[in-house]
């Protein structure tokens, strides 16, 4: 496996892994490699820092169970900042839309949208983040 970082054409940056150098000559031939941010096409590797091992070949990477540590202590917080929003499901996005233009009360919700549901939300200046960890719907839960 190989990391590349890439830029599209409106100067978006994201790291992307593939095969091989000749996967992402490939994937990039083929138009499949797209920008996450802007869904844009044109693709091209950006500057990369090399990675370079520390002395005596240990990992520069957290340990095991510091990163286990670090996400339990990310979803922690998630969850904490999620108690007091509403789950809205797949109408997160026409609950948002209508909460911007003052058709509904504001609230504190989350749910689900499409990558072309959120891109039209930040397209109408709608204010959304993506959560950082998966949610499992509150039907899903045990």
């Amino acid at each position: 496996m190989i990391v590349f970082d890439l830029r599209c054409s409106n100067a978006h940056v994201f790291e992307a892994w593939f095969a091989s150098s000749g996967a992402y000559a490939d994937q990039r031939a083929q138009g499949l490699i797209r920008c996450p941010f802007c869904d844009d096409v044109t693709i091209e590797k950006a500057v990369m820092a090399p990675n370079i091992s520390p002395k005596g070949g240990r990992s520069a990477g957290l340990p095991p169970e510091a990163m286990k540590a670090a996400l339990q202590a990310l979803a922690q917080a998630q969850q904490a900042a999620l108690s007091n929003s509403e789950w809205v499901g797949t109408a997160f996005a026409d609950r948002a839309r209508a909460m911007h233009v003052g058709d509904a009360e504001l609230a504190t919700i989350h749910g689900q949208a499409t990558r072309a549901e959120a891109k039209a939300l930040v397209e109408e200046g709608v204010p959304v983040a993506p959560l950082l960890l998966p949610v499992v719907p509150p039907e899903r839960a045990n």
